[in-house]
This record gives structure tokens, sequence and C-alpha cells, in this order.
């Protein structure tokens, strides 16, 4: 099938973003023409075709699948012709709904394997990771390809898919993990809740994932595949009484990342709408009815989609640290500050901030950094609830430990609680820090820094700073390692001079009521 014979076959424009094309028929396979019989052999179909800069966001081919299937496999190809330095290439995305439609949210839902895999197949009994395993129904399925960037020249593709004819093989049984581990009763626990494995484009298997968790001494991780929910069904055989699995998804839009964390196992969240198009409040709406939570990822990644567009109006949290510190979570970290006070303003509820380490591949370090949550007990709800609560900190490493409380009027409060006292009454902010050597602890309020002080070489110390709550309507904490120099930064709190080392643990604040 040529590509302009396809194209005056009939592109139909569909939902905002997407093109369906021309539909493929495989009927002979279903009287076993072409190769093709109910009791084996394969028949294939290739189409060719060009899409032109300012492509739709996804673009369908419709597949007249008929009865008796027993395996479905495609694979396809587009060219990269050079471009002009600053120019974006050809890039494109791949995956797959059955003949139960595309509709957004809908259950047509089949897989994703974005750029990671040229070619995927569906059977009965299996299926290639980020897709979903379950019998070749009859109907129109449809290859789902994801133009996200195209050179100026254009996109020259081809879309190659094999019908497997036979009776379907025995059904899949999966593998959830279950709802609860051990644990120590109430507790702080150590998790990292951005993750991915070869089920997306993670290069790393479920058990060596799970491995990695282990060595980095945490006690729960969430399972976040790109788009795709179809490594859920294997995490129970890696979860244990030492580490509790929870099932998510990070949901790859064109305007922004983010994480849906605790979903059902097994539960798909769609990604296919712009900011502009009012979508994400549904779908923040489903994560939530499923007890989950709705986290902005990297807020700041400078690369192509990654940086968030949708506000903050439905999220539970927000990841402000990424992978290894760097430039773009100090602006996490700014802006969500900057939404501590005007939550203080307006008196409506505050976002807590995560840490993760979105660890793809060796080296990427699983666990930095990591959550640490307090939380009742070592089961899926109990440290949902503490991470929504904010009763959590963020550490660099399971080598660093902290404790910070406020202390007033005969009262304390801890990480995410709130401390009501009269407004001219002493309250103590304590840090406690141990694993930074040399580090520098720092106090911020609502006005910004109001503390600094060094930790000695011996990476433990205990800071203390006196304010009451006329002056703080919240405190949170810092550690910093030395600048790369070997400086703390400046001593200094005040002026444009001031600088800070990495990262080493961040906590969310204690708030302070003057009553």
């Amino acid at each position: 099938m040529s590509r302009r014979g396809l194209l005056r076959a009939g592109l139909v424009t569909g939902a905002a973003g997407a093109l369906t094309l021309g539909t493929v028929s495989f009927a002979q396979a279903a009287t076993g023409g072409a190769g093709g019989n109910s009791g084996g052999g394969s028949v294939t179909r290739t189409v060719t075709g060009h899409l032109d800069p300012g492509a739709a966001d996804f673009v369908y081919l419709p597949v007249e699948v008929p009865a008796g299937v027993r395996q479905i496999d495609v694979s396809y190809s587009y060219d990269k012709p050079a471009v002009p330095a600053g120019t974006p290439g050809n890039s494109c995305d791949i995956g797959v709904f059955d003949q139960r439609g595309t509709a957004l949210g809908g259950p047509g839902f089949r897989g994703w394997s974005g750029g990671f895999r040229t070619s995927f197949s569906i059977s009965a009994s299996e299926a290639t990771p980020g897709y979903l395993p379950g019998p070749v129904e009859a109907g129109t399925w449809h290859v789902a390809l994801g133009p996200y960037q195209v050179a100026p020249q254009g996109m020259d593709y081809s879309v190659t898919i094999t019908l497997t004819m036979g009776e379907p093989g025995a059904p899949f049984v999966p593998d959830y993990p279950p709802l609860r581990a051990k644990g120590r009763g109430p507790a702080w626990y150590r998790g990292d809740c951005h993750l991915h494995t070869v089920y997306s484009d993670g290069k790393r298997l479920p058990s060596e994932v799970a491995d990695g968790a282990r060595a980095a001494k945490l006690d729960f991780i969430t399972s976040t595949d790109h788009n795709t929910p179809a490594s859920h069904a294997v995490w129970g055989q890696y979860a244990g009484d030492d580490l509790l699995i929870i099932t998510g998804e990070e949901v790859t839009t064109r305007n922004g990342h983010w994480l849906a964390l605790g979903l059902k196992p097994g539960e798909w969240i769609d990604w296919r709408y712009r900011a502009r198009d009012d979508a994400w409040k549904r779908f923040a709406r489903q994560v939530r009815d499923s007890g989950g939570l709705v986290v902005p990822a990297h807020p700041y990644c400078p690369y192509i989609a990654c940086m968030w567009k949708f506000g903050y109006g439905y999220a539970d949290a927000v990841e402000v640290w990424n992978g290894p510190w760097t430039y773009d979570d100090e602006s996490a970290v700014d802006t969500w500050d900057g939404m501590l006070v005007e939550a203080v303003r307006t008196g409506r509820d505050w976002i807590p901030a995560m840490g993760d380490s979105d660890a793809h591949s060796a080296p990427q370090v699983i666990g930095l950094p990591q959550n640490v949550v307090k939380a009742e007990d070592l089961t899926r709800d109990a440290v949902l609830a503490g991470l929504r609560a904010g009763t959590s900190w963020i550490a660099e490493s399971a080598d660093v430990d902290l404790e910070f409380t406020l202390t007033g009027g005969g009262r304390t409060a801890g990480i995410g609680e709130r401390l009501s006292v009269a407004a001219d009454a002493p309250v103590d902010a304590v840090v406690k820090v141990a694993g930074v050597p040399n580090g520098t602890v720092r106090f911020i309020t609502d006005e910004g820094q109001q503390c600094q002080a060094s930790i000695p070489a011996s990476g433990e110390g205990t800071v203390t700073w006196r304010t009451t709550a006329a002056h703080a309507a919240y405190v949170r904490a810092e550690v910093r390692h030395p600048m790369a120099d070997g400086s703390p930064g400046a001593g200094n709190t005040m002026g444009p001079q001031l600088q800070w080392g990495p990262m080493a643990a961040l906590t969310n604040p204690v708030f302070l009521t003057a009553g």
C-alpha cells in the first residue's frame, strides 16, 4: 500500500491532536487466503506514509483483525534525515489499542513502548514488555504512532503488521505485589517512588530494580513505567516482607510528566492530552479515586515535553528533587517554597515535596534521592497517607539521617505537622543531622532563610534556632553539602553572593499558628 494511496484512501481527523489513517484489511486471513487460516500460518501487511512538520500528536492506523488470530506482531521504522544544528530531528513513539477503541481513558489500551522498541508482539499468553497479554480478538485495532518531533523534511515511516492464526495459548496469570510488607509498626520508612524498567524505557529488569532497592536499604518502591501498567503483573515475585512494591505509572504527556502513585494493580492512566485540553483534572480524579497520589514530576526538566505546564491545582505532592541535584531541582524547590507562602496567605491546602531517583539504568542510582516517610506501617495505604500528609523528608541516601522538630508552649510538632502557640511565645527549631560531613544547615521560613550553621567534619551535629509564630508561618530545613571547591557557601545570609552546595536533605515544613 503506497503512502499516496493510503492518504487518498482517507485521512480522517479524530480528536484534537489526532489523525486516523485508512484501514488495513486482513479479510483474506479469515478464509485462509494469503497464507492465513484458523489452523496456523501467518499473513503480513506493510504500510508506508509521510508526515509533514506540524503533524498531529497521535496518528492511528486502523487494522481489521479477523477471528482466529493467535498473535499480532507489529514493527515500525522511520527515516532520520540530517537537520541543521539546533533543529529537532525525527522521533516517533509507538503503541496499540485493541478492538475496544482509542477513546481517551477508554478500555482499549493494549500497550505502549514509546521510542524504546521497534517491534512488539501480543498473544493471550505473553506480550513484549510494555504491552498487555490477552486474547487477540476480532475487530478494528489501532496501531498508534506518536511523532513528537518531525524534521523540516517531514517523516517517512513504515509499519508492518503480522497476524498469526491458531488457537490462543494458555491465559497469562498476573502476579501483582501484595499491599503490605512486614514493617515495624509506626516508624519512618524509606522509599523511591519514581523508577523505570524494561517495561518502558529502562534497561533494568524488575528483579534488578528490586535488588537495587534492597541494596539502597529502601523499605518501599513504586513502579512508574511510562504510560503503561504492564509491569504491575510481574512485581509480586520480587516483593517480600522486607520490600513493599507499590504499583503506579509515569504519565508522559506533551506538556509535562506526572506520577500516578498507588494505582490499582493493572490500572492504566491515559496521557494523550495537553494542558490546553483541560483533561488533566479528569485523570487526576481517577488516580485519587483509586486512593493514589498525583505528583507532577521534575517540573523544570529541560528536555522536550518534560517541563510542567498543567499547574498544581490537582496535585497531591510535587517532585522537587529528581536524581542527582541539579539547577532544575533548585528551581523546583524555589517554586515549591513560593507555593507554601501562597498556601499560608490564602488558607488553602499546602502541597508536600517529594524526591525520587527516576533511575532508568546503570549508573543511575536507585534511591538517590529517597523519601523518608512517617507511616503507621509498611503498607500501600499508610505510605501514601504519609506522603499525602507531608510527614516526610527527602534524603540523598540511607547514609543521611535527620530529625526536625519545633517546640514551644510546652508542645512539640514534627515534619508536616502544625504547632499552635501564642504569637510571641519562643519556639525552638531543632535539626539533628548525621551523614553530611562539613555540611550546612539552613532554616527557611515564609520570609526566606533565617539561620545557617555548619556541621563538623564528622557529619553529625545539632542546630537550634529560635523564632516565634509572629515571625514565621512555617519553618523548613535544608542540609547542603560543601561547594565543589570545598567551601560551605557564603556565611552571610544576605546579598547576591549567597551560594550553596548540592542538597543532602530537605524537609517538608512545620507550620506555626498564632493562637
